[in-house]
């Protein structure tokens, strides 16, 4: 059971991230009360998943006459995958795509202690029940179904990683210059406050030059602010929407503002 090929090993890891999907968007979808596309792809897949399963069978099974040790080797190993994943994606896209900030023993809102008990039944259940049938269905395919069905697989999955990595970084970019520019408004109207509190009846030209220089500056940030909401991508949209509990450590205000946009703007037909 232990002994697969790679490309046995390949599909486990789309039939997980499949599986992972359905369980992420149906959770997702009744807590929100609307049908939730989860996850960073567009592809109905949650590589998370696939990867912790491969993962968890290949720390669990050679000791799968243990109960214990699957266990143990589940709640390790799943933590330790999430805690990477969880800082990496922060670090790259600026947004931590999931947060337990809100649960007790929790680690930077990475990892939680709750999580990772949850973690290990799964690893029982994935060796003890999941993955028999699992693992009949893909040795039960010859080779030559079994290389096309992953080769085509395939090829959608790394197209359409390619693309949400790219749309991921570029929403991380539109964050970081939406929260720029709105830094940069808030000084503009501080600076043209205080000009109209120090004027008298009488303005100087100068001053009049300097207010309307100001008031051209704050209309021009205005419209860039709202060039950068209006104009938010397929794949924005779908990162947005997917990810309702998202948060950004430093750019949160900005998030929250795309997501409001793009909860309230209706997909183009």
């Amino acid at each position: 059971m232990y002994h697969y090929s790679f490309l046995q090993w390949l599909a486990f890891f789309y039939i997980y991230s499949f599986f992972g999907w359905i369980f992420e968007s149906s959770y997702v979808s009744v807590k929100n009360r609307r049908l939730v596309n989860r996850g960073f792809l567009r592809l109905p897949l949650l590589p998370l998943y696939g990867t912790g399963a491969v993962m968890m069978l290949w720390v669990s099974l050679p000791v799968q006459n243990h109960l214990f040790l699957v266990y143990i080797s589940g709640v390790i190993a799943a933590t330790i995958l999430e805690y990477i994943t969880g800082c990496v994606m922060e670090h790259l896209f600026k947004i931590k795509y999931w947060d337990y900030s809100d649960q007790r023993f929790q680690y930077k809102g990475y990892i939680c202690l709750s999580s990772s008990i949850a973690w290990g039944f799964l690893t029982i259940l994935l060796t003890e029940i999941l993955h028999r049938p699992v693992s009949d269905l893909v040795l039960h395919l010859t080779l030559p179904e079994l290389t096309a069905g992953v080769c085509i697989i395939s090829v959608f999955f790394v197209c359409d990683t390619f693309q949400s990595v790219r749309e991921a970084l570029k929403l991380g970019q539109t964050l970081e210059s939406l929260t720029q520019l709105k830094t940069e408004l808030e000084e503009l109207q501080v600076q043209l406050a205080l000009l109209k509190a120090e004027t008298t009846a009488k303005l100087s030209q100068a001053k009049e030059d300097r207010m309307e220089d100001l008031n051209l500056r704050i209309q021009h940030l205005t419209n860039k602010r709202r060039e950068f909401t209006s104009h938010i991508s397929f794949y924005h949209r779908g990162l947005l929407k997917g990810n309702p509990s998202a948060v950004s450590k430093r750019f949160n205000a900005a998030l929250l503002e795309l997501k409001d946009f793009a909860a309230k703007r209706r997909t183009p037909k």
